[in-house]
C-alpha cells in the first residue's frame, strides 16, 4: 500500500514538474513573440508556421522518445555530432531571437559605449560561446 501511494505521489509530482515547465515555455515563447522574431531573423516570416510545428514535433518526439526509451543504432560520434549540432542550433537561435526581442545587445553597446563595434560584440560573444562549449565537451567531459 505504501510503495502504491509512493508511485503515485511521484506520478504527480512529476507531472506537475512538467507542465510548470512546459507552461514556462509556452509563456516564454507566446509571450516575447520569439517564434515570430525568429522567423524574422530568418528571412522566412511567412513560415513562421513551420517553426511553430518543428518546435511542437521535436517537443512531443523527444517527450515519446525519452518515455518510450527510444534508441538510435548509428555510431555514437554520428549520433553526437547530429544530436550536438541541432540543438546548438536551436539554442543559438533561440537565443538571438531572445537578444533581439529585448534589445539586450544595442542597450549594453550604448552603455559601453561600443555602438559601432556591433559586429565584432556579437561575434565575440558567438566565439566565446563556441569555444566554451568546446572546452566543456573535450576537457570535462573527458
Amino acid at each position: 500500500m505504501v510503495e502504491w501511494l509512493t508511485n503515485v505521489f511521484v506520478a504527480l509530482l512529476g507531472l506537475a514538474g512538467g507542465l510548470a515547465v512546459g507552461s514556462g515555455l509556452v509563456a516564454l515563447l507566446i509571450v516575447l513573440d520569439l517564434i515570430p522574431r525568429l522567423a524574422q531573423l530568418a528571412g522566412a516570416y511567412r513560415m513562421s508556421a513551420w517553426f511553430e510545428t518543428a518546435v511542437i514535433c521535436g517537443s512531443l518526439y523527444f517527450t515519446f522518445a525519452d518515455f518510450l526509451d527510444w534508441k538510435l543504432t548509428m555510431p555514437a560520434a554520428v549520433t553526437l555530432s547530429l544530436t550536438g549540432l541541432i540543438s546548438g542550433l536551436f539554442v543559438g537561435m533561440l537565443a538571438a531571437a531572445l537578444t533581439e526581442v529585448l534589445n539586450v545587445l544595442p542597450i549594453l553597446a550604448k552603455r559601453m559605449n561600443l555602438s559601432e563595434y556591433m559586429m565584432a560584440l556579437v561575434m565575440a560573444m558567438v566565439t566565446g560561446k563556441i569555444l566554451g562549449s568546446l572546452f566543456d565537451w573535450l576537457v570535462f567531459q573527458w
